[in-house]
């Protein structure tokens, strides 16, 4: 049971949702750069395959992102300001999400003949916009809303490394 507690949420003070995040936009904004490019004409074979192959490698990141992202969202109390931005964050990155397996499918025939084609290129751009509306509210959920933040300013350098040690309570990390 610790270790699906761990899987699915990390360590206190060390989440695991935002580093995955990290991997599917990270490959989301690799697809983006290289469609613009390739519909642009520069490069545009190469370009194609590697928008496409970028769009598949942000999808598969995006189911373990997404579940963990849930384990904390069902965390957060009911009725809360940070509830009703976990639940906007929610929304918008399942349309991100969408968005950006739409453009898998129509990047497809391009990577197949080596080209971008117009309609691809306008839905990656699209779903990038909604991925950074989408990962703007996120941010907001650690930053604003404190949520899996430890607020431990004082901590340190090994605490800080290493908050989940049974003997740091969670939210204020004073030793018990």
């Amino acid at each position: 049971m610790r270790l699906l507690k761990i899987a699915l949420h990390g360590f206190r003070g060390h989440p695991l949702h935002p580093p995955l995040t990290d991997v599917s936009i990270g490959a989301y904004t690799v697809a983006t750069i290289a469609v613009v490019l390739g519909w642009a004409g520069w490069k545009e074979e190469l370009m194609a395959g590697a928008g496409f192959v970028a769009v598949i490698v942000g999808l598969g990141a995006a189911l373990p992102t997404a579940v963990t992202g849930l384990a904390d969202f069902l965390k957060i109390p009911n009725d809360s300001g940070a509830r009703r931005t976990g639940w906007l964050h929610l929304a918008i990155m399942v349309t991100a999400t969408l968005l950006f397996a739409l453009a898998a499918i129509l990047l497809y025939p391009g990577y197949l003949d080596e080209g971008v084609p117009p309609g691809a290129a306008i839905a990656t751009i699209i779903a990038f916009v909604v991925l950074t509306a989408g990962g703007w509210v996120g941010g907001s959920l650690a930053y604003v809303h404190g949520v899996r933040v430890l607020g431990r300013e004082d901590a340190s350098l090994t605490e800080a490394l290493t908050p989940s040690l049974p003997e740091l309570d969670a939210p204020t990390g004073r030793r018990r």
